[in-house]
């Protein structure tokens, strides 16, 4: 079986490498979202995909548009409860492969904060 491998940092390590660095498990979502990024040019760069994983500290994302590890995202969830997007202020892209990628969440308002415990306590299970 062919072993996938990712970007992270100046380095090429295994997906499954990548997700034991995780502080929390992720739990198996589908969902939209949108994500903007200025890239090394200054250039502003947009995206939409799905989130395919979710988890208070961070999500996997498979999105339309190519990023790269150390880029910072703002970041809006459209969770699946019916209300206005939740808005990641700062996000940090920690691996890719190809169009996929895993993004640590590094600051989102508290009212975000509260509804992102809340839908994952209230929705989810995780299945460690």
């Amino acid at each position: 079986m062919k072993r996938a491998q990712v970007t992270s940092g100046s380095r090429l390590q295994s997906v499954a490498e990548a997700v034991n660095q995780r502080q929390t498990s992720r739990t198996p979502v589908e969902f939209g979202l949108m994500y903007s990024a200025q890239d090394r040019s200054g250039e502003v760069l947009m995206g939409d995909g799905m989130v395919t994983d979710l988890s208070h500290h961070g999500l996997g994302i498979r999105g339309n548009t190519a990023v790269a590890p150390g880029m910072e995202l703002t970041i809006f969830l459209y969770l699946p409860d019916g209300k206005d997007p939740l808005f990641v202020m700062e996000a940090r892209v920690a691996w890719t492969s190809g169009r996929r990628f895993g993004v640590e969440i590094l600051k989102m308002g508290l009212r975000e904060g509260n509804r992102l415990r809340h839908f994952l306590c209230s929705n989810l299970t995780h299945s460690d």
